[in-house]
């Protein structure tokens, strides 16, 4: 079966919270048994690490958590559009770029910022870039990401039952 739905999660240089949030979610979408059925990965709204691995503290904070850690990082390209269903940003500045680089308004809907999805409702939708700071940073994106995957999937999953009726 080919993908019928498509994420993509976009921060700045693809190396830290949106590899992170892609594992994640790749995992939560396996463990719902929808792997045939959503496609999961990641960008960034810049091109400096392009080719490069997941930050080594990336790496190491999923990998504590029993993620798998493999990531080759790109730059999101507003030719994407018209095959993704969703876009999800990290926080408001990659929401703003992602909305100007959409092609259409339709595609531009198709933006939304990750914690939009936590059920505990946080006043900050930003996941902060843990990039300039330590292992803490890494491991508190990782607990925000966490929380935002299980009302993400269920939105997910609710747009799937909806293509398929």
């Amino acid at each position: 079966m080919s993908s019928l739905y498509r994420v993509c999660f976009v921060c700045t240089g693809n190396i830290c919270r949106s590899p992170m949030a892609e594992s994640v979610f790749r995992a939560r979408v396996e463990e719902a048994g929808l792997a045939a059925a959503v496609e999961v990965d990641s960008a960034g709204t810049g091109g400096w690490h392009e080719g490069d691995g997941a930050d080594p503290r990336t790496v190491a904070v999923l990998e504590a958590a029993g993620y798998a850690s493999a990531h080759t990082a790109r730059q999101f390209q507003a030719a994407w559009f018209p095959r993704l269903d969703l876009v999800i940003a990290l926080d408001a500045g990659h929401l703003r770029a992602l909305r100007r680089l959409a092609p259409t308004p339709a595609d531009a809907a198709k933006v939304r910022l990750l914690r939009e999805y936590d059920s505990r409702r946080p006043d900050d939708t930003d996941v902060p870039d843990p990039y300039y700071g330590g292992m803490g940073g890494f491991e508190d994106c990782l607990e925000m990401v966490e929380a935002a995957s299980e009302g993400l999937l269920a939105a997910v999953r609710a747009a799937l039952e909806e293509h398929v009726a």
